[in-house]
């Protein structure tokens, strides 16, 4: 008899590796054994296999079960396999045609009645099936939407064990209480709506007053910068930090497969390719693990690579742990994440913008008139202090948001206010004027310019009397090196939304006081 071969997919992070599943029939003692470094949860797929089999009216043989998942060297865990070493036994016991078992990819766990349910981490899996040159894939049907979304492959969505293998030529009867299974009934409530669908309906119209930090917001979604909003509490920081998504650019098709590919891994199964960016706005109790990614046995992403080409809002960044804000430092430089365990290494991309909001103090009165602070110097000090310096020297725009007064209320409601798609369109010509400018590179955004770059090959140091003032805050250390480039940056993007050739001195100017005007 010969060996069933067919294929899964083994995930670390969002990389997928192609796993041979192959399964030989031998006339010793029934048993079935599963080899090539499983865990403890893919282990115990031989009794939830065989159950299955029995269950879905396509038992396998009392005889010895010999499975191998190749390469062995690879760690390979969860469930997902449980589909695909269940055909690869029927495979080998002759139930079903081995020749199309073996041209086909199967993800999908199995209950012990053999429904085949739904799996976190579908559209990575195929997706790397995909790039290995596989063109059909088996998934739950409950998974189908979501594998369907990958181009140019083939997704057989099946609700049962048994209508898999008759899908492989096996002369099965589905039991009379499979029939009309609910493909749907085993999700656990793992398609959830999209984040970034809870602001789709926010408008920069609504935002009464504070044009200055509407300015600011503008410019951050422009050049793709970080953002630091300072202000007592209801003057609207949390309110604009919404409305900033609502002024990005669609994501590209990478982009957003990207994108659902991490709330897919994440157990929020996506629903269809949504191409707006993303939002996440984790609760300052949050761990560093829920921050970045982590687990044991899975490692998943946690909010910073699941705002992966959105925005990232720590809403009172104060109160966060000083251990969790400052885990975020290194991604804001290399764009990625890497979780390290101590037998894999798990990678995330986490090209996000950062958004903080913090009040001037613990009451949150300080700097408001008519209104008197309750905390001293030093606790004012020690509370804004919980932001690292690093930290803060990698946001580009820094802002004190003061409290709309009735007098600016007034004001408002008699002018004209910029709306989101009118933001937009401007967010959009200065993107397209950046991209264009570095047409050649691997960067599309101001943002992501190396300084170096900036002032030796890329030729984009304004230089002469446009800097003049920027020199002089480097010389009396008023900024670092890294807040000079990344002046120079945001005095790109301002003069991109002005339809400047090049920053001015005005410009440059605008771009400082941005950086340090803070109250």
């Amino acid at each position: 008899m010969p060996v069933g071969r067919t294929r899964s997919v083994a995930l670390l992070g969002l990389a997928g590796s192609i796993v041979d599943v192959e399964a030989d029939l031998s006339s010793q003692l029934p048993n079935l054994i599963i080899i090539g470094l499983p865990d403890a949860a893919l282990a115990e797929a031989r009794d939830r296999v065989r159950s299955a089999a029995t269950n879905a009216g396509c038992p396998l043989p009392n005889r010895r079960l010999t499975v191998n998942l190749s390469p062995a060297s690879l760690p390979k865990h969860g469930s997902a396999f449980d589909l695909g070493i269940a055909i690869a036994c029927l495979a080998a016991c002759g139930g079903v045609d081995p020749a199309s078992v073996g041209q086909v990819v199967h993800l999908g766990e199995l209950g012990l009645d053999g429904r085949v349910r739904p799996i976190d981490g579908v559209l990575p899996a195929v997706l790397a099936a995909a790039r290995a040159g596989h063109r059909t894939v088996m998934v739950p049907a409950a998974n189908a939407e979501e594998a369907a979304l990958v181009p140019d492959v083939r997704v057989v969505g099946v609700a049962t064990l048994c209508e898999a293998a008759i899908w492989h030529g096996g002369r099965y009867d589905v039991p009379e209480e499979l029939l009309g299974a609910d493909p749907l009934a085993a999700a656990d409530g793992a398609a959830q709506a999209e984040t970034s669908a809870e602001t789709a309906h926010l408008d920069l119209a609504d935002v009464a007053g504070n044009e200055s930090a509407i300015r600011a917001l503008l410019v951050a979604a422009a050049g793709g910068h970080h953002l630091f909003l300072e202000g007592p509490p209801g003057a609207g920081k949390t309110m604009l930090a919404a409305r900033l998504p609502g002024l990005l650019p669609d994501l590209d098709t990478d982009a957003a497969l990207e994108v659902a590919s991490l709330r897919s891994l994440a157990g929020r199964a996506p629903k269809g390719l949504n191409r707006r960016p993303p939002f996440e706005a984790p609760h300052h109790t949050a761990s560093a693990a829920a921050m970045v990614g982590g687990g044991s046995r899975i490692i998943r992403p946690g909010a910073a690579p699941r705002a992966s080409h959105g925005v990232l809002f720590l809403d009172e960044a104060p109160e966060f742990p000083a251990s969790v804000l400052d885990v975020l430092r290194q991604p804001l430089e290399s764009g990625s994440i890497s979780i390290h365990r101590a037998n894999a290494v798990a990678t995330f991309p986490a090209r996000f913008q950062l958004v903080l909001a913090a009040n001037p103090c613990p009451c949150g009165q300080h700097g408001v008139s008519d209104a008197e602070c309750s905390c001293a110097p030093s606790v004012r000090r020690r509370y804004l202090g919980r932001i690292s310096g690093p930290l803060l020297d990698r946001v580009d725009l820094r802002l004190w948001v003061p409290r709309i007064t009735a007098a600016e209320l007034r004001m408002a409601g008699e002018r004209r206010t910029t709306t989101t798609a009118e933001a937009r369109a401007a967010v959009l010509a200065a993107r397209g004027a950046a991209a264009e400018r570095l047409t050649g590179t691997p960067w599309r955004v101001n943002a992501d310019m190396p300084g170096p770059w900036i002032r030796g090959a890329g030729g984009l140091h304004p230089g002469g009397r446009a800097t003049a003032a920027l020199d002089r805050a480097l010389e009396r250390g008023s900024v670092t090196m890294r807040g000079y480039d990344r002046v120079i940056k945001v005095a790109w993007t301002l003069s991109d939304l002005e339809g400047a050739a090049r920053p001015d001195a005005g410009h440059v100017g605008e771009a400082l006081f941005l950086r340090k005007a803070m109250a």
